[in-house]
């Protein structure tokens, strides 16, 4: 910040923004992984094009264009932790007050389209809305107030990836569409523009908006996959084909909001943003415009997130191994490696070894957890409970884990049902005979 400052990059107007997120003497101060995505997006924008470096904004254009389409993209990795909902926050804040000190600056926009992959996602992200009374420009201290009632001025829409479905104008039978559509398919469904319109509701008037893709690795645009990779099948290759449809209607839509309003810039926040298998790229490259990298190693080791931790108390042998040390070979063929379609009422069997692995881990969680409850001080100051995870290979097997942690519901044979509590106390969604209200 300093440098550019020195060399003119942005005024002392706006270097105050980034004094206020670097005082020292904050009561909540940033992560670094998180000054470091915000101080990139703005040397990328303000910086870049005065000191001979236009090459830099050049090349994430060109590098993104087959996969991206026209839109100019700029994707920040952020392990999951490690507050890439705050990155959003200041990002709008940022673009923002430029925009009001600068109105006839058009690299600064106060209109954003905020796309998520599923409605949870979207519901948290309130947080953005500055009317919301949970902000996080307040929360997080991300502005002053003064600055807060500036944002209120800003127009910001909210939605998730599927609001880009073009929905039915009007419903009719399969024939009578047939007779009155003339053979073409979008005769009864809205046009891209009106798809916009619905979307982006109250942005009519405005032009060259940023959009922010939460989660972004559900948005590129797959290639035909090379000769020489290995095909994909059965339940895997489905996978493949939902997650390219996924991302065909995720980049379309940007596209159509595009060419109606117009997209200045498209910032990217994703724990894995690269191309998965299937893509017609190769598994596990990152995408070309990823232009920072915080992985979830660096925020383990940076304190920023729970350190996981694997049973320990493993005192079952297989030969000279532990059985846990080898696991999944011993499960992998007992367990569903394709949908198991309508799966309610089916008892969650699991295999025997994955049963005493997962009793094993909980039983080092309740310790934790006993420990964590029983320091009321601490959770006053805001440490949160540790967390359990269980990473499965589909969602077949997830689903399996999940009713067998939290609870199934069994049916009778006179039609009724009963609820079955989860093995695990503290995280059964079972009280008594019925259901929480909450899960949790």
């Amino acid at each position: 910040m300093r440098c550019c400052k020195r060399l003119g990059c942005w005024s002392e107007g706006r270097a105050q923004l980034l004094e206020y997120w670097l005082d020292p003497d904050r009561d909540r101060r940033f992560f670094f992984c998180q000054i470091e995505a915000v101080e990139t997006a703005i040397y990328l924008l303000e910086a870049a094009d005065k000191h001979n470096t236009e090459r830099v904004a050049r090349t994430l254009q060109e590098s993104s264009r087959e996969a991206a389409s026209s839109l100019y993209r700029v994707a920040f990795k952020m392990a999951t932790g490690s507050g890439k909902t705050v990155v959003m926050a200041m990002i709008i804040a940022w673009q923002v007050l430029n925009r009001l000190a600068n109105p006839q600056d058009k690299r600064f926009s106060d209109a954003f389209l905020i796309v998520a992959p599923g409605i949870t996602i979207r519901d948290r992200l309130r947080v953005l809305l500055p009317e919301d009374p949970q902000n996080f420009y307040r929360q997080r201290d991300v502005v002053t107030n003064e600055q807060l009632e500036q944002l209120r001025s800003a127009k910001i829409v909210i939605t998730n990836f599927h609001g880009f479905l073009r929905r039915e104008k009007i419903s009719a039978g399969k024939l009578t569409k047939a007779i009155l559509s003339d053979g073409k398919d979008d005769a009864f469904v809205e046009s891209p523009d009106e798809m916009v319109r619905r979307v982006c509701r109250g942005m009519e008037k405005k032009r060259n908006i940023v959009v922010i893709n939460d989660e972004a690795h559900h948005c590129y645009r797959s290639k035909p996959v090379a000769d020489d990779e290995a095909p994909i099948k059965g339940a895997e290759r489905k996978e493949a084909e939902q997650r390219e449809e996924e991302a065909r209607i995720w980049l379309s839509g940007l596209e159509a909001v595009k060419k109606k309003l117009g997209i200045r810039m498209v910032y990217d926040l994703s724990a894995t943003p690269f191309f998965l298998r299937g893509s017609g790229y190769r598994e596990g490259t990152l995408f070309p415009w990823v232009v920072s990298d915080f992985s979830l190693i660096d925020a383990i080791e940076s304190g920023i997130v729970k350190v996981p931790r694997v049973p320990v108390e493993d005192d079952q042998m297989t030969g000279d191994m532990p059985t846990y040390r080898d696991l999944w070979g011993r499960i992998r063929e007992h367990l569903p490696k394709k949908s198991l379609g309508d799966s309610s009422g089916r008892e969650p069997n699991l295999p025997k070894d994955l049963q005493g692995a997962l009793y094993s881990l909980y039983g080092n969680y309740e310790k934790y957890h006993r420990s964590w409850e029983s320091a009321s001080e601490a959770r006053e100051k805001g440490q949160t409970a540790p967390v359990f995870i269980v990473v499965c290979n589909n969602t077949s097997v997830s689903k399996l884990v999940y009713d067998f942690i939290a609870g199934w519901e069994k049916p009778l044979p006179d039609g009724s049902s009963v609820v079955v509590p989860g093995e695990f106390a503290i995280f059964s969604n079972v009280d008594g005979d019925r259901w929480r209200r909450r899960p949790k």
